[in-house]
């Protein structure tokens, strides 16, 4: 299915810095959950990528109010315009919750592979700019670790993502390959406390999962409330890196609602 990107007008007086697009999905509820969601693609794909994504639509189907926004069309997929744009429509959110769904609504981010990156980097400068206004972060196969030297990800090649990877990395960080910012490289980050409660998302098979657990393992040592999901390596969760779909879709909507449902406890 098709979803056109639109600047989506937050009040008279203001202006979202980046096109989103709102996923519809089942009837929210009086207190919806917000969720800003930033796709993956490597940070390869400059495209505006029209076609709906498989979890964001999961995620509105569960009445979460779920606004895609087009980090990657407005900053090339470089750092750091891409984590900075996400923040500004994170911010945009966070003062405009009534909007779409309850001033009391909780606000997350959430992304997948390259998104997951940006995400995990909008969740540490919310939490050193906008304290309290997130609550919490998805992070979803996070490419989390520039290094690349799990043991897992000997497996990229098995998946067809090890050069796509390694290219996305480079792209991504430019002239700051050798100088990795917290923001831009989260598993490098020495200051974890206070960041928002973390679900986060692997499968056995995943060959991100070792620096996903890693960055999972951190956060918690950190003080960080994490709820952590590992797939089995037959649900085909993998298949993200294709936007495909996989028997992963409901379990992981059963997931992001128990993990709402805990922060509201």
């Amino acid at each position: 299915m098709t979803l056109q990107w639109q600047n989506i007008a937050f009040d008279r007086s203001a202006t979202p810095p980046v096109p989103m697009r709102l996923y519809e999905g089942t009837k929210p509820g009086k207190v919806p959950p917000i969720v800003l969601y930033l796709r993956g693609r490597a940070f390869l794909d400059e495209d505006r990528g029209e076609m709906e994504r498989p979890i964001a639509k999961a995620l509105a189907e569960t009445g979460a109010i779920v606004l895609e926004a087009d980090y990657a069309g407005v900053s090339s997929n470089t750092f750091p315009k891409a984590m900075e744009v996400a923040f500004e429509a994170l911010t945009c959110l966070s003062t405009r919750r009534k909007q779409f769904g309850s001033a009391k609504s909780p606000l997350f981010v959430a992304g997948d592979e390259a998104g997951g990156n940006v995400a995990a980097g909008v969740a540490l400068k919310a939490r050193d700019l906008l304290p309290g206004e997130l609550n919490g972060q998805m992070l979803f196969s996070p490419m989390i670790d520039p290094q690349m030297t799990s043991a897992s990800f000997r497996k990229a090649d098995d998946v067809g993502m090890r050069e796509r990877w390694s290219d996305g990395w480079s792209h991504y960080l430019g002239s700051h390959l050798g100088f990795q910012h917290p923001y831009a490289a989260p598993c490098l980050c020495s200051r974890l406390a206070g960041v928002a409660p973390a679900l986060v998302v692997t499968s056995e098979d995943d060959p991100l999962r070792d620096e996903v657990i890693g960055y999972a393992d951190s956060l918690r040592a950190f003080g960080v409330t994490v709820q952590q999901r590992i797939f089995s390596a037959d649900c085909g969760w993998t298949s993200i890196y294709k936007e495909g779909k996989g028997t992963w879709l409901a379990p992981l909507c059963s997931e992001f609602t128990s993990f709402v449902d805990g922060l509201q406890v």
